[in-house]
């Protein structure tokens, strides 16, 4: 599944209007939680190495970056590894 922009339940987030390229694995660039290519970047990234994955789960993961993710998560890197490491992957 691969999750869009209008897929997202959140408004709140900034879109970069140049269409960054975010291509490979997540890196040490900083990540913001408030930027929606960032986001969609490493959901569909997760997406991509868990194999089936629904649009559901897809929102949860979302949600779950929006509201849990903490602080100390400052690159794509440890959001990345904070992702997969969440309660969200018991759903």
């Amino acid at each position: 599944m691969h999750f869009q922009k209008q897929d997202m339940a959140g408004t709140h987030y900034s879109w970069d209007k140049k269409q960054p390229v975010f291509s490979g694995g997540p890196s040490r660039r900083s990540f913001d939680k408030n930027n929606g290519d960032q986001v969609l970047f490493l959901i569909n990234y997760y997406a991509s190495l868990a194999g089936h994955i629904s649009l559901q789960e897809c929102r949860i993961i979302e949600q779950t970056i929006t509201r849990d993710l903490p602080g100390n998560a400052k690159s794509e890197i440890s959001a990345f590894n904070w992702i997969t490491l969440s309660a969200y992957t018991t759903v």
